[in-house]
């Protein structure tokens, strides 16, 4: 385990969850129709806690193997769109805008999980959690844009 680049990679996860740590959901959010299968709220800062931990170590698995470079970019693309995205989304109000940066981030992960398959099996592997559940935000985000057209 090299220490100082997961922890990189984690400070990098950090800046994002640092978004949604700012901006929380509140009065706005409260009010807006949502999906039945919405998820309580204390799913999320567990989910995206085990998440980032899990793709930071994908990213520094893949950083220290040959042929990296195109893998490398696309983990740096999707931390930034994962940024993004929540003071879009929580902070300007714009369901239909986040859903925009949402479908980039869909494409990002999924594009970084095949590519790290092909680097490093692990690290790949290591990915998939967060393509599955960035697949159910996608949904849920696509979900509430169509229930509020009002606030989209």
């Amino acid at each position: 385990m090299h220490w100082t680049l997961f922890f990189t990679y984690l400070a990098a996860c950090g800046a994002a969850a640092a978004t949604g740590a700012m901006i929380q959901p509140g009065a706005w959010y409260d009010g807006l129709n949502k999906p039945s299968w919405t998820p309580p709220r204390w799913v999320f800062p567990v989910a995206w806690t085990s998440l980032y931990i899990l793709i930071s170590l994908a990213g520094m698995r893949v950083a220290l193997a040959e042929g990296n470079q195109q893998a490398v970019a696309l983990w740096s693309l999707q931390i930034a769109l994962n940024t993004l995205w929540t003071p879009i989304y929580f902070g300007l109000h714009r369901i239909r805008a986040a859903m925009g940066v949402m479908v980039c981030l869909w494409l990002a992960v999924a594009a970084c999980t095949w590519t790290f398959f092909g680097v490093d099996f692990w690290a790949g592997l290591l990915f998939v959690p967060y393509l599955i559940w960035v697949s159910i935000a996608a949904a849920l985000n696509l979900s509430t844009m169509r229930l509020n057209p009002q606030s989209a």
